[in-house]
């Protein structure tokens, strides 16, 4: 029988897609989550926070691999210390996790968090494997929903995505897992870049709205990094074929 393979942030948008496909290859899995879930057919959900150090022990007991997927506005590293303390302990034999194209580029908090768990995890006894990925087009319409309820849309200039299907990322990560610790793997982004204001119209005609939008510069070296697209990986670069028109059109249809 397969050993149970750890997911952390099993429950959000990438563990809702990896947990069933780990599933699918027969897999056992356990799901660690702040929140009690009930157990259902070959997934095992126990509470802790990585955070806080609760229950990080009792995740990692008996584990052979980890999907560290979990992650959050701030502490990203401070978790993943602590995850890595216990899988040292237990003796993992592959850590596969999760981060952001340009991590080590973009001068963001929550970049310099991603990073940080990087080095941690490079720097750790852990067999690993490291995916960095782009935007997801779920995180793209989540943003630009908060954006359309205020009364003019704000649309920074300069600013290029290459939004890239959660599924796909998911369907990556399963298969890095099942290859063993490989290091730094190849980028994944989205089949194309856009630009920000692109996207901005493609989501108000999908919803058939029409709003104002109104051009924010980005000031400083922040600004000047995202106009020369530091934040794109443009090569040696792997891509999903999954594209954002696709992705709204299939969500903005669900929701009507």
């Amino acid at each position: 029988m397969s050993s149970t393979i750890l997911v952390t942030g099993g429950t959000g948008v990438l563990g809702s897609h990896v947990v069933p496909l780990l599933r699918g290859e027969g897999r056992p899995v356990r799901v660690l989550s702040r929140r009690q879930h009930p157990g259902e057919d070959g997934v095992e959900y126990v509470t802790g926070d990585l955070l806080n150090d609760e229950g990080t022990t009792a995740a990692v007991s008996g584990v052979e691999t980890i999907l560290h997927l979990a992650g959050g506005p701030k502490g990203d590293d401070v978790a993943t210390r602590n995850l890595v303390r216990a899988a040292e302990k237990e003796g993992v034999a592959h850590l596969v996790y999760i981060s952001v194209i340009a991590v080590d580029r973009i001068p963001l908090g929550y970049y310099r968090s991603k990073l940080a768990s990087e080095r941690v995890i490079v720097e750790s006894r852990v067999p690993w494997t490291t995916l960095r990925a782009a935007q997801f087009h779920d995180l793209v319409l989540k943003v630009l929903d908060a954006a359309a309820k205020l009364p003019l849309i704000p649309a920074p200039a300069g600013i290029r995505l290459q939004p890239v299907d959660s599924g796909e990322v998911a369907a990556r990560l399963v298969a890095l897992a099942a290859a063993g610790p490989a290091g730094l793997a190849t980028d994944l982004a989205g089949p194309s870049v856009r630009g920000l204001p692109e996207l901005i119209r493609s989501y108000l005609e999908a919803k058939d709205q029409r709003r104002r939008t109104m051009p924010l510069p980005i000031p400083g070296r922040l600004g000047r990094l995202y106009r020369e697209g530091e934040n794109l990986s443009l090569q040696d670069v792997d891509t999903g074929e999954r594209t954002w028109e696709s992705f709204l059109g299939q969500r903005v249809t669900a929701l009507r």
